[in-house]
C-alpha cells in the first residue's frame, strides 16, 4: 500500500468548538437534571452534580458518564440507575443544535476547511456530535482533545493550513490558543451559554478578534473578515 504522504496545506481552517457554541449544551444539562430529580430526588441530583463537578476538576473535561458510573454506589438496586446511560446515549441532540448551525457549517465549507475541534471523552462527545447531525455536516472532521488548547501541535499536524480561525463560547480558550499561535490564528467569541455570560465582567487578554451574538452570524462573514490584517469587529456591544 502506498504512503499517501502528509495533508495538504490549505489556506484557512475554521476550528468549531461544540457545546454551547454550535448546540445547546445548558439546555442538555437542564434536562439531565430534571431526570435525575425525577428518577432519584433533590439529594441524589444534587450529588450527582457534586460527582460530575470533582471529575471535571481532575479532567478539564466534562465527564457525564464517568460522573454516571461513580453516581451509581449506593443506588445498584434503583431500576431507574439503568436507564440512565441509554438517557444520556440517546438524547436528542439534533434538537438542540442552534438555530441555523449547520446552514452556518455549509457557508464555511464555502469559504475553507471547517473542522471540530472538542473537548471531551471519547465515548460520550463523539456520540453526540453524531447525534446532532454535526459529524456528517463536517464530513467526519472531528478532533477531540482532553485539552485541545495543548494540543494545537497535533491539530496542526492532521490539518495544516496558512491560517486558523478558532469559534468558542471560552473567551479563556480562545485567549490561550491566541497567545500560542499569534497573527496565525482569528478567534472568534460566540457570546452563547453560562460561560459567555460569566466572562462579560472578566475581560480576556488579548480579546477575541471577532465577537458575535449567535453562530448563525458567521453566515453573513466573507473570506476577507478573517484575515489576519482584518480589523476588529463586534457586531453587537459585549
Amino acid at each position: 500500500m502506498l504512503n499517501a504522504g502528509p495533508p495538504e496545506t490549505v489556506p484557512i481552517v475554521f476550528l468549531l468548538d461544540v457545546d454551547n457554541t454550535l448546540l445547546d449544551n445548558d439546555r442538555f444539562a437542564a434536562d439531565l437534571g430534571e431526570r435525575l430529580q425525577q428518577s432519584f430526588g433533590t439529594t441524589e441530583r444534587e450529588r450527582y452534580w457534586a460527582i460530575y463537578a470533582q471529575l471535571r476538576d481532575e479532567l478539564s473535561y466534562a465527564d457525564y458518564l464517568g460522573a454516571l458510573q461513580r453516581f451509581r454506589d449506593g443506588l445498584d438496586n434503583e431500576p431507574a440507575l439503568l436507564q440512565m446511560s441509554a438517557w444520556l446515549l440517546e438524547y436528542p441532540f439534533a434538537e438542540r443544535l442552534y438555530p441555523h448551525a449547520l446552514e452556518t457549517i455549509a457557508h464555511l465549507h464555502t469559504l475553507g476547511q471547517p473542522v471540530i475541534l472538542s473537548d471531551g471523552d471519547v465515548v460520550f462527545q463523539p456520540r453526540k456530535i453524531q447525534h446532532a447531525g454535526l459529524w456528517d455536516a463536517l464530513r467526519g472532521e472531528v478532533l477531540i482533545y482532553t485539552h485541545k488548547q495543548k494540543r494545537l501541535e497535533a491539530m496542526q499536524q492532521r490539518y495544516p493550513a496558512a491560517h486558523y480561525v478558532m469559534v468558542d463560547d471560552k473567551p479563556q480558550i480562545l485567549s490561550d490558543m491566541k497567545q500560542l499561535l499569534g497573527n496565525q490564528l482569528t478567534t472568534v467569541f460566540v457570546r452563547q451559554g453560562h460561560y459567555a455570560a460569566a466572562a462579560v465582567d472578566h475581560p480576556s487578554n488579548p480579546e477575541p478578534d471577532i465577537s458575535i451574538a449567535c453562530i448563525a452570524e458567521l453566515r453573513e462573514r466573507k473570506l476577507a473578515d478573517f484575515q489576519p490584517t482584518a480589523p476588529v469587529i463586534s457586531m453587537s456591544a459585549y
